[in-house]
């Protein structure tokens, strides 16, 4: 192991004990996931059964993106064996580690440009709202609620209709996020998953970290926003003003945060 993996490796160790932290409620138990670009070939990404609070280097494991890639282009059924075995497989050495049932999300979401970390959690107050029926139409509305939230998530959510975890979710997941870059002209910053939880994409560890902070500030304003009679969104235009404003860019990368570029 060079000098750089073992840096990634102390990188996503880090950002994976702050999403695991219980101060920010954000994920218990074995809940919640995070990944690494190494290179083109190869990603690091927690291991199935560790906890993100505690995880320890000899629960990263290093997995090939060509096989992971491959079956989620293809169009066959997978079973929960063959995805095991794909999964197990993948990994460097084949059957040295038994990846998280995501690592197929994760594959996908680093090959988008600009993503190097991806962190994948639970955090109560999002999903308050992603496990309710007013909450989940007020998210997926794409609406934004105030000024910060676009500096620091983006422009709009990426939301994603309840799907099997694995291989399923993977693949919608694909094609809303084909669809947000469709309609927005850049990758979308936070991805929403109905009755299942939140992620958010980074250039940096530290931005995947402020990208949750201000998700779950974004929730805990909008379930009080439905407390006082139902959340008042800024317009399109408003929107579009705050996602181009020069000082605003200026602020997103003194953040060390990722400029979108429309």
């Amino acid at each position: 192991m060079n000098s750089s993996e073992t840096q990634l490796i102390e990188e996503l160790l880090n950002l994976s004990h702050t999403l695991g932290s219980a101060a920010f409620d954000w994920a218990i138990l074995g809940e919640g996931n995070t990944s690494t670009i190494v290179d083109d070939h190869v990603f690091l990404v927690k291991a199935s059964g560790s906890q993100l609070a505690s995880l320890n280097e000899s629960q990263v494991a290093p997995v090939r993106f060509k096989p992971i890639l491959e079956a989620l282009e293809d169009n066959r059924a997978y079973s929960d064996t063959d995805v095991k075995e794909l999964l197990s497989s993948s990994t460097i050495p084949a059957g040295a580690f038994v990846p998280s049932v995501e690592t197929i999300l994760h594959a996908y979401l680093l090959t988008l440009p600009g993503v190097a970390f991806v962190g994948h959690t639970h955090v109560s107050s999002i999903n308050g709202l992603l496990c309710s029926e007013k909450g989940w139409e007020a998210v997926s509305s794409g609406g934004r609620l105030f000024p910060d939230e676009i500096v620091v998530c983006g422009i709009a959510p990426c939301c994603v209709p309840y799907v099997d975890p694995g291989l399923p979710l993977a693949r919608t997941l694909k094609q809303n996020v084909e669809a947000f870059v469709a309609r927005y002209g850049v990758r979308p910053k936070t991805i929403y998953l109905q009755n299942h939880g939140f992620i958010a994409l980074g250039s940096t560890s530290q931005e995947v970290v402020s990208i949750t902070k201000m998700a779950d500030k974004c929730a805990r304003i909008m379930l009080g926003a439905f407390a006082c009679g139902g959340p008042t969104f800024l317009s399109e235009q408003q929107v579009n003003r705050i996602a181009t404003r020069p000082d605003e860019h200026q602020r997103q990368r003194a953040l060390g945060l990722n400029v979108e570029h429309r």
